[in-house]
């Protein structure tokens, strides 16, 4: 990617695409494109043929999603499926159209069925079924998958998808019901404390397994994919390591410092029992993670207490 071209970030507000834009700016890239989804509904066919036609993009980056965590995946079904299919077809299909030379797409590791072996391998893709609870994501971001290796055979475009871990960083959801596990876990833990609470409780039994990536440490794996990799195999991405959630807790108290005990729901459901990604091809080619999982929550509870500060001094 030469430094003067056209970028299009797809989902720069959230945390996938701001990590990337940070990445990108810090490189020397200036001439990125960004709309908002009050400026472009990525799900609006004639809208999304629109933009592409007057920018003409040659690069795009496609992190645009509906994401949320269980409760989300699991209440806003219809919404996972045909929002993330429109948004994904919208963009991929325009991005053939108007030839722009490379694509990323984003997927989730909830791509894998629910029993598949661990580490999971990019082989292990469509072997089994799914985890029902975020199913329709998942069948979304097989499509979106699909699409990039169906338009690279069809018609020889560069099309890559990368799948990442969990993820959490700068920019996350720290919505009461609809975040993530990690991010949730940041909030409960600072209410907690800030409440004088005497425990957090948490879902589920604690013991399944999970592995975390920061969100700059993914912009920089693929900002090293865009200018090395060009295969039709997805590239799983994350550190390699996991820990069960009863940990991750013990970790995010340790940064709070909160002094309260964790208590666990087990009427609620766990989830996959694991999900632990073989990283191989992505550290084959020369990319290790920098951050560690404390250092993370660290600069994301600094981010999570900066956003809660201006929701506090502008409500």
């Amino acid at each position: 990617m030469e430094k003067s071209a056209k970028i299009y970030v797809a989902g720069h507000r959230g945390m996938v695409g701001s990590a990337v834009v940070r990445k990108l700016q810090a490189e020397g890239y200036s001439n990125i494109v960004m709309r908002t989804s009050k400026e472009l509904d990525l799900r609006n066919q004639v809208a999304v043929k629109s933009f592409f036609d007057t920018e003409k993009p040659e690069y795009v980056f496609l992190a645009a999603a509906k994401v949320g965590g269980i409760v989300a995946n699991n209440t806003y079904r219809a919404e996972f499926l045909y929002d993330n299919l429109m948004i994904q077809n919208n963009i991929i299909h325009n991005s053939y159209l108007t030839g722009v030379k490379k694509l990323m797409f984003f997927g989730s590791s909830c791509i894998y069925p629910k029993l598949a072996p661990q580490p999971l391998k990019e082989e292990y893709l469509l072997t089994g079924p799914l985890e029902y609870t975020n199913e329709p994501y998942a069948i979304a971001k097989i499509t979106g998958i699909k699409l990039c290796e169906t338009y690279r055979d069809q018609y020889g475009c560069n099309f890559i998808a990368v799948m990442p871990t969990n993820l959490y960083g700068l920019n996350d959801n720290y919505h009461p019901q609809n975040s993530h596990v990690l991010p949730a876990l940041i909030r409960k833990f600072h209410e907690a404390k800030e409440n004088g609470l005497p425990s957090v409780e948490i879902w589920g039994t604690g013991s399944p397994l999970r592995e975390f990536l920061f969100a700059d440490d993914l912009a920089e794996a693929c900002y090293h994919l865009m200018l090395t990799y060009n295969d039709k195999q997805f590239v799983n991405i994350g550190c390699g390591e996991d820990l069960t959630i009863k940990q991750l807790g013990e970790t995010v108290k340790k940064v709070l410092d909160y002094a309260g005990e964790l208590k666990f729901d087990t009427s609620k459901p766990d989830g996959t029992p694991r999900k632990l990604m073989d990283v191989s091809r992505v550290f084959a080619t020369g990319w290790r993670p920098k951050t560690s999982l404390e250092d993370g929550i660290k600069m994301a509870y600094a981010d999570f207490l900066s956003k809660n500060v201006k929701e506090h001094t502008t409500a």
